[in-house]
């Protein structure tokens, strides 16, 4: 049949992948494993229960959870239902999840955990239109989701389920998404099925999905870009296992053994890091021979171009170094996907080097979300760019060198914000990404920045900060870099080094390594550190090298409220908790 609503994939899920493990979650330590047939008859009772207590298409319903098969069938339910799903990150704020409610007028509610039942109810009770929350764990004194699905069991309403589902088309609204910016009340992105559904079958051919393979989920659900891919996942056929939290996905891999899994370039690089790490620990020869086929993984090229003894090398080093490196990943990897935020055009050689290609693609979740991105078609991958352009997708490059997007991809606008669309959507349907960019070959295209966060310096020149800390954080003493320096005299930088990389540095030269706080105090670290900033310096511009920069003793998260939860900085955050350092770069 032919899948032109999200919903349709659970019928072709039955005719043509009936499988015995379709989704899967980790509860109290064990694996439980759900059949095609067990997610679509709970898909089915939960939007006849759904429809039981009164719910009416166009309504919304909100999902508030971490990823677990138990998503989905809400998902899914809600969709059969005629309601529109409105999934919220769980660790958002109480003033954004007041705002969100409110603004989408949620009549219901799943959660996950205690914890969050507890944070939601409270939240809720100022939000006139929630009528119930559900959780999907047994919490005291709440609903538990399975008596929706245990109601719809004892009274089916397959003829009125049939009869909303008739009605709906591929351009109606399938979801909101807010979108958490670092200012500001958050957008409610509106897309539709066929967004998503183009999406999906314009990335199918991209990588060789067979339905015998699994994938590993553990980035955010409620975030389009595992959204895509779980539906993407599900029209292939593929298994999809749900990690227990982002600290288990090393052992979840070794257990599951996927094939594919998504990842940001945060989680990549610590990857690499941990890998360094344990390398710079090896003694003697173990030592040496892993320094040398990392230096070559470093220095890779597609296609043979370094040459027959450059690949006579990379074969043994792939045997006896980086076969090591696929069994910590479960030795079945065949490709992980890489987007969100710029990617180290090194870490992409030395995995791919490695037998681990990282295809390295770029979207927002106005684009439903993928706009470009690397594939396993012949000569589909460029190092150091997101991609070509997919299919059915058109890519221009506006004067100032804003990227552009047309297409089957694009959002149905802001929910409640014709105003914003208005300035996002231009006239000709393009949407205006606030992305700086170029074509490298008329094909691949390549991220230089975010037009808002180029600045100008008190000479008048411009800076565009993410080229530089990207092109900072290719020093493995370096794991974040903001630059800064508006309206200064020159650039800077305020700089969170590696501190597993500086570990093993000082280990290697002496240095007795005490805490953090102490040791980006330390003379000579801080003389090492800038020796790796001289180096990207060297390849800048005059007015773009960095000049004073300072060290910090931690990482900026999302959880300390100075990131997105795309990984994106909230510079103006940054700054204020910085100012002190911020006044000694610049003089104050």
């Amino acid at each position: 049949m032919a899948v032109t609503r999200v919903f349709d994939i659970i019928p072709q899920l039955l005719e043509k992948y009936n499988k015995t493990n379709a989704l899967a979650g980790k509860e109290n330590g064990k694996w439980v494993i759900y059949s095609t047939q067990q997610f679509a008859d709970a898909v089915n009772y939960l939007s006849f229960g759904l429809i039981g207590i009164g719910v009416e298409p166009g309504d919304k319903i909100a999902i508030i959870a971490n990823n677990r098969p138990e998503w989905n069938f809400a998902d899914f339910g809600i969709q059969q239902a005629g309601a529109i799903s409105v999934p919220i990150y769980p660790t958002i704020s109480e003033n954004d999840l007041n705002f969100i409610l409110n603004d989408s007028k949620v009549k219901y509610i799943f959660v996950s955990s205690a914890e969050l039942y507890k944070k939601v109810k409270a939240i809720a009770a100022l939000a006139p239109s929630v009528k119930e929350i559900y959780t999907f764990n047994k919490v005291d004194g709440a609903k538990h989701w399975t008596e929706l699905t245990e109601a719809g069991k004892a009274s089916p309403k397959k003829e009125e389920t049939a009869a909303i589902t008739s009605k709906i088309k591929a351009n109606d609204l399938l979801t909101i998404l807010y979108t958490s910016g670092t200012t500001g009340n958050p957008k409610g992105v509106m897309l539709s099925h066929d967004n998503l559904l183009s999406n999906s079958f314009a990335s199918e051919n991209l990588c060789p999905f067979i339905d015998s393979w699994k994938a590993l989920s553990f980035l955010p659900l409620n975030h389009v870009y595992e959204r895509m891919l779980t539906t993407l996942y599900l029209y292939k056929g593929i298994s999809i296992y749900y990690a227990e939290s982002l600290e288990t996905i090393g052992d979840n891999l070794k257990e599951i053994k996927p094939e594919v899994f998504s990842s940001v370039p945060r989680l990549l690089e610590k990857m690499y890091d941990k890998i360094v790490g344990k390398g710079a620990e090896l003694k003697g020869i173990k030592h040496k021979l892993f320094f040398w086929a990392l230096d070559l993984g470093l220095r890779y090229e597609l296609n043979g171009a370094n040459g027959w003894w450059y690949e006579f090398q990379l074969k043994i080093a792939k045997k006896i170094i980086f076969s090591k490196w696929r069994e910590a990943l479960g030795g079945n990897i065949v490709a992980t996907v890489s987007g969100g935020a710029a990617l180290q055009p090194r870490l992409a050689r030395v995995f791919t080097a490695a037998g681990i290609p990282v295809l390295e693609g770029y979207g927002l979740t106005e684009t439903s979300p993928v706009v470009a991105v690397n594939s396993f078609q012949p000569n589909g991958v460029c190092f150091g760019t997101v991609g070509a352009v997919i299919d059915k997708v058109t890519v221009k490059i506006a004067e100032d060198g804003e990227i552009l997007v047309k297409g089957p991809n694009v959002m149905l606008g802001y929910f409640n914000r014709p105003d914003a669309t208005a300035e996002a959507i231009d006239a000709e349907g393009f949407f205006h990404t606030g992305d700086i960019g170029v074509l490298v070959d008329n094909r691949f295209l390549k991220i230089t920045d975010r037009k808002k966060e180029i600045f100008k310096t008190s000479g008048g020149k411009y800076i565009a900060p993410m080229v530089i800390e990207n092109k900072l954080k290719e020093s493995i003493l370096i794991e974040q870099a903001m630059v800064i320096g508006e309206n200064e005299k020159f650039a800077s930088a305020l700089i969170v080094p590696s501190f597993i990389a500086l570990k093993a540095w000082c280990s290697e030269v002496g240095i007795n390594y005490t805490t953090n706080e102490e040791m980006i105090k330390n003379e000579a670290v801080k003389k090492r550190i800038v020796e790796e900033i001289e180096k990207t310096n060297k390849v800048l511009a005059p007015y773009e090298t960095i000049k004073r920069p300072e060290l910090l003793p931690r990482e900026w998260t999302i959880e300390n409220g100075e990131m997105t939860p795309k990984l994106s900085f909230k510079r103006k955050v940054i700054m204020a908790a910085n100012k002190e350092l911020v006044d000694k770069i610049f003089g104050v």
